[in-house]
């Protein structure tokens, strides 16, 4: 922790009020001087930049030397230039920004059929005649057999009109699926139960609801862990050749935005054979596969993905399992649709998953299997229920140093923050969850009220924050939310908490703060060379941001032809 203290302070006195994801870095005994000793020259020098690095230290610099995969020194241009040779390339980066490779915490890599149509809409949050008419249209220009997506809000998943069998009169020969934005509820057609292989006596299974009617007919309606099944069931209906193209796609656009780790939920397809596909693009960047198991009616498949997969990709690592502990305020996962309840009284009392015995079973594993856990917490009944199984678990003496992680941590309230700090539990948020409340009467102000949902106020009280997108995969547009936060403007934080968070932080959220996370010496060189200075510019433009050149272990890996260099 007396590293921790060190940095901590740097970054105050540098005017900040920092993550604790600079905790426990004990590598910084390699000093910026000694950095700078390096005999051999290096193999690429990066010059003439305004270099963020995420080091209290140094938190900028104008030039970096990489040698192999490695950062080997940092420091004013003329210094770095000074140890290049005629074989060292030089790039010079003309006073562009330069960051730390964007690490994104919390991903779900997806494959999905190729013959999908998705509905064009409105609104974001469309009423059934708006959706009706939608797939209507979508009917008469796609041929039959053909999915058909669309996303959907509070409103429409809360209208009781909407299920299986309407669906069906407007749809009668296409398989219709409905998504809660959230995806942690559909509303589906009979044609689609039947194509993801959904039985009409299928039973729940744990943690998960196929909703019927009194008369035991499925209406369409599948919410959390029943959807598991559906994903796996979709996914494997995919084509080789048609996931690879689309994960071809996601990595493209990956490294176009600077981003050289993803850590991947993995709910869509099991561990092995995410793996055996990322092996055959090959992927560009780092991956983080996490096991995120299924359930079934008799409990928790705990086997699932292990033993871990032979991975002969240095790139590709396999490590963490993940459990969804509740769902989402939005759909409130296991009440009636018919509900009055608002999203206000689901942030304080969305049902859970699973029974407090499951989670003390969780924690067992966990310590015995010396495996990273990370715990999906929309909400505070299940913040709280967690927090209390691990202080009956031996609490912060056991914890404190285990890492776990509740993914998103919407439901954190005030009362609970001083038991997240104690027992070392890393908040992994995602900043555009927040994203609407100035335009839902819903959200508005909500959280103000019950001091929900907090960003600031947990980096405030030293907890780790890091960030994933878990939706557009933008990073600059969550680093634009993150420092406005529009549902809730007193817990933004600056755009430098903000890079941090999705960097080195994000690296101590997998155990990786000692390689990556920051741009200084021993350290890969991950790093994206920006198209404009995110620290600077107007808010609304941050999205625009792309990376102009980015490099994983100190190979290019995307050049958008903009920097010269040999």
């Amino acid at each position: 922790m007396a590293q921790y203290s060190k940095r901590l302070n740097g970054w105050l006195s540098f005017g900040k009020v920092l993550c604790v994801c600079l905790s426990a870095i004990a590598f910084m005994s390699l000093s910026h001087g000694a950095a700078e000793s390096q005999q051999a020259p290096p193999d690429a020098a990066l010059l003439n930049g305004k270099i963020f690095t995420s080091d209290a230290a140094h938190p900028y610099v104008q030039a970096i030397a990489i040698r192999g995969e490695r950062i080997t020194a940092i420091g004013d241009s003329a210094k770095i230039r000074a140890l290049a040779d005629t074989h060292t390339r030089q790039i010079d980066l003309g006073g562009r920004t330069v960051i730390p490779g964007i690490n994104d915490a919390h991903v779900h890599l997806s494959i999905s059929p190729p013959n999908r149509i998705d509905l064009e809409l409105k609104s974001p949050d469309p009423d059934w005649p708006e959706m009706k008419a939608a797939i209507a249209a979508a009917v008469l220009k796609t041929s039959k057999g053909t999915f058909i997506y669309g996303t959907i809000g509070w409103n429409l998943f809360r209208d009781l009109a909407v299920n299986r069998d309407t669906l069906d009169q407007v749809a009668p020969n296409n398989p219709v699926i409905l998504a809660t934005f959230t995806s942690h509820a559909w509303i589906v057609d009979s044609a689609a139960l039947a194509r993801i292989g959904i039985r009409e006596n299928e039973p729940d299974p744990l943690g998960g609801r196929y909703e019927r009617s009194p008369d035991g007919r499925l209406t369409g309606v599948i919410r959390e862990y029943a959807l598991e099944q559906v994903w796996r069931n979709q996914s494997s209906q995919t084509s080789e050749a048609d996931a690879l193209r689309e994960l071809r796609e996601t990595f493209s656009a990956a490294v176009k935005w600077g981003v050289t780790t993803i850590q991947d939920m993995e709910n869509d397809m099991p561990p092995d054979r995410c793996i055996a596909l990322l092996e055959k693009i090959p992927v560009p960047i780092r991956v983080r596969v996490i096991r995120m198991p299924g359930t079934t009616p008799a409990g928790r498949d705990i086997q699932e993905g292990r033993p871990v997969p032979k991975i002969s990709n240095p790139l590709i690592t396999v490590s963490g399992t993940e459990w969804i502990l509740d769902g989402t305020p939005v759909e409130g996962t296991f009440a009636a649709r018919s509900d009055p309840s608002t999203f206000e009284y689901f942030q304080l009392h969305e049902q859970m998953t699973f029974p407090q015995t499951e989670l003390a079973a969780m924690l067992r594993e966990t310590l015995h299997d010396h495996d990273q856990l990370l715990l999906h917490v929309s909400a505070s009944r299940a913040a709280a229920a967690m927090l209390s199984a691990m202080q009956s678990a031996g609490g912060a003496q056991v914890w404190a140093k285990q890492r776990v992680r509740f993914e998103h941590g919407d439901g954190l309230t005030p009362d609970l923050i001083p038991q997240v700090k104690e027992r070392g539990i890393i908040v992994v948020r995602n900043p555009i969850h927040g994203a609407g409340g100035d335009e839902s009467p819903d959200l508005r102000g909500v959280f103000e009220r019950i001091k929900a949902q907090p960003l600031r106020s947990l980096l405030a009280a030293g907890i780790p924050v890091a960030f994933g997108s878990d939706g557009p995969p933008n990073p600059y547009l969550n680093i634009m939310l993150a420092s406005l936060d529009p549902a809730r403007p007193s817990e933004a934080i600056t755009r430098e908490q903000a890079v941090i968070a999705y960097t080195l932080t994000s690296a101590y959220a997998e155990f990786a703060e000692k390689d990556k996370g920051s741009l200084e010496p021993g350290k890969l060189a991950d790093l994206a060379v920006l198209s404009q200075d995110i620290f600077k510019v107007d808010p609304s433009e941050l999205p625009k941001t792309e990376s102009m050149l980015t490099m994983v272990g100190g190979k290019i890996v995307y050049d958008g032809m903009v920097i010269p260099h040999q």
